[in-house]
Formats: structure tokens, sequence, C-alpha cells
């Protein structure tokens, strides 16, 4: 139970920590500019408290937790990635095939971020789990 514990504290800080960076700092001006009037200018922090956590529950339980016995740190960082494309892809181009204005350049961008990290996250927290757990 420990194992999970950590899997989700170690996935959840680097998720979170590096997404905020990324949204705030990053590509924030990049969003504003391609989305404008889509965005709002307070978000909603429950809505994205939600998905936090159950993507980071995603995360152990669909990545993490099916290779920690085998140890195999690149079957975590394909299936990271891998669900990062499903779950971000689903999410814009939902976005693209129904919102008036949703740029496909945020489209891709965004998938290559989810990818990028999901795998990042999923690595931080199989490692962790392995060091600590």
């Amino acid at each position: 139970m420990i194992a999970y514990v950590i899997a989700f504290v170690a996935t959840a800080i680097v998720f979170l920590g590096i997404d905020v960076i990324w949204l705030k700092y990053i590509a924030k001006d990049f969003y504003a500019t391609h989305m404008g009037e889509l965005m709002r200018d307070d978000p909603k922090l429950g809505a994205a408290a939600i998905f936090y956590l159950f993507y980071v529950l995603g995360i152990i339980y669909l990545v993490i937790a099916p290779h920690m016995e085998s140890g195999n740190w690149k079957a975590v960082l394909i299936s990271g990635a891998v669900l990062g494309a499903l779950a971000y892809g689903t999410y814009d181009m939902t976005n693209y095939a129904v919102l008036k204005g949703y740029p496909l350049k945020v489209a891709i961008i965004d998938i290559a971020w989810g990818t990028a990290l999901t795998a990042t996250a999923s690595l931080a927290g199989f490692f962790a789990t392995k060091l600590f757990g």
C-alpha cells in the first residue's frame, strides 16, 4: 500500500509542478493568443483539481502498477506516452471537432505536451516507488 502512496505523491508533484510551469509561464501567451475568447479569466480550480486527482490515479493504475514487478522503465515510458497521447488527443480532437475557434495548432501542441508530460510523470512515480517503496 505504501508503494501506491509514494507513486501517487511523486507522480502528482511532478505532473502538477511541470504542468503549472507550462501553463503559467511557458505557454501562457501561446494559449491566450490562439484561444482568446475560449479562455476563462479565473479558471475553475475545483474542476482542475478533480482532473489532476483522477488523471494521476489513472497513471498509477494503467502505467506504473502493471510494470512495478518487472521493473521495466522503458515500458513505463512508452505506456505513459501512449496514455498521454490518448487522453490529451481525445480532449483536443473533440474540442477541435465541436468548438468554433479551437485551433488545430493548439490541439497538436497540447497533444504533444500531454504525451511528454504523462510519460515524464509516469517515470518519476515509477522511479520514486522503486527507490522508496
